[in-house]
């Protein structure tokens, strides 16, 4: 590895590439993945004036119907100040519907209106025929590796939330690191 010397207050003229010790193309290749991932998600949205905050509250409310407020405020790692906002905006357009818990009265409990289940499945559709176009370039057993890869990118305490999510995850089989390995 060749390394160039620079002043901190000089300007750099040259890339970061490989010589700094960084594979980037798999760095690259997510981000243009998830960058067309979401792109037609943005614009349906967009139409309503509504961004990918309130593409994840009505993708987990649907997922979940029922769902605690603070339920999803643990999947979504989002401030409570952040999600009142966009449920805001999705229960006064009828998108989500918020009743009390049957036990804990101040509990509330979010569920999917038919018009938010209609929109979660419109985005949905989109995002799935995108992987499943990606899916049909590559041989049929890649779908289970690209699923382990995946879910081999979640942080292990996250992952018994998203196997609870997704029952199929369920028969995933997994290289699970040492903790001391995962971040250096």
């Amino acid at each position: 590895m060749t390394e160039k010397k620079v002043d901190s207050d000089e300007v750099i003229t040259f890339p970061m590439s490989e010589e700094d010790g960084i594979s980037f193309e798999m760095i690259e290749l997510l981000f243009f993945a998830y960058r067309d991932f979401v792109a037609d998600p943005d614009t349906m949205l967009a139409t309503l004036s509504y961004g990918r905050a309130h593409h994840r509250v009505l993708h987990f409310v649907n997922r979940r119907p029922g769902i605690t407020v603070a339920a999803l405020l643990d999947i979504l790692k989002i401030t409570k100040q952040s999600l009142a906002r966009v449920l805001k905006q999705l229960i006064e357009d009828e998108y989500i519907a918020q009743q009390p818990g049957e036990t804990d009265r101040r509990q509330r409990r979010l569920f999917p209106t038919v018009k938010g289940r209609d929109l979660a499945l419109e985005i949905s559709k989109c995002q799935a025929r995108r992987i499943e176009e990606a899916l049909q370039t590559l041989p049929p057993e890649t779908k289970k590796a690209s699923k382990a890869f995946l879910y081999a990118m979640i942080e292990p305490q996250g992952r018994p939330t998203v196997r609870s999510l997704n029952h199929g995850l369920e028969a995933l089989t997994v290289f699970e690191p040492e903790e001391s390995s995962r971040r250096k």
